[in-house]
């Protein structure tokens, strides 16, 4: 699951891409340890409100599809910054290039994870069938915690570096590009639904 294309991922490649693999690496770097502290609470969650998980399973995953929709769309709309930019004849297209400075800094990886529903549901789900059943020693749940956040890093580390490989073919194509991967955020929203 953690390989799959998902709001982590693609917004890893898309940030290498821009920006090349180094100079994204901050952002895969919150991106692990916000999904670290994601992890954590859903094995807390897990064990302490079992049957509360249900409930708020929905808001979760409203929260999450609207925030994926919102990083589909966003690369669409300019911001007030290029926008004033262009306005100011600097020759600034209008629209958030690839790899944007606001989505390459460590906060904005770690905020990812906060309505990262994808994350949610792979923590909950693991931690309540897998791990909580047969294991319910603190140190135990952590280590869980972070072999699945190790994981799941590889798996943006991975993604990372084709966008970095790619960049001079994804910014050649960039509008395709950011249909696809706005397509694919669509495709992750809905299906938390399915």
């Amino acid at each position: 699951m953690a390989i799959t294309p998902g709001p982590n991922n693609i917004a890893s490649m898309n940030n290498a891409a821009g920006k090349g693999f180094k100079k994204g690496l901050p952002f895969n770097l919150g991106i692990g340890t916000g999904g670290f502290i994601i992890i954590i609470l859903c094995a807390l969650v897990s064990a302490a409100l079992v049957g509360f998980v249900p409930k708020i399973q929905l808001p979760m995953k409203i929260l999450g599809a609207a925030y994926m929709i919102y990083l589909a769309v966003r690369p669409f709309f300019p911001s007030q910054k290029h926008a004033l930019k262009e306005s100011a004849g600097t020759g600034s297209r209008g629209s958030r290039p690839l790899g944007d400075s606001s989505w390459g800094s460590f906060f904005a990886g770690i905020v990812l994870q906060v309505v990262n529903a994808k994350l949610m549901l792979y923590g909950l789900t693991t931690m309540s069938s897998f791990v909580l059943p047969y294991f319910t020693s603190p140190p135990v749940l952590a280590a869980f915690a972070f072999l699945m956040a190790l994981t799941g890093f590889g798996s943006t580390l991975l993604w990372s570096a084709s966008g970095a490989v790619f960049s001079k073919l994804f910014l050649k194509r960039a509008l395709a590009l950011k249909i696809i991967m706005g397509i694919l955020l669509i495709y992750c929203a809905v299906s938390l639904f399915l």
